[in-house]
């Protein structure tokens, strides 16, 4: 039971984490799944 909390709490840091690494990065869907005619803020 203990490895499987470790677990959900390591993926839940990975997942944080590439989410705001991928928004730094400008990977963000918003970002890769515009077209030209699109103003993003």
């Amino acid at each position: 039971m203990k490895a499987m909390m470790t677990g959900f709490a390591v993926t839940i840091v990975i997942s944080v984490g590439a989410y705001f690494v991928l928004n730094e990065m400008g990977f963000s869907s918003q970002d890769v799944f515009s077209g030209d005619n699109v103003r993003l803020d």
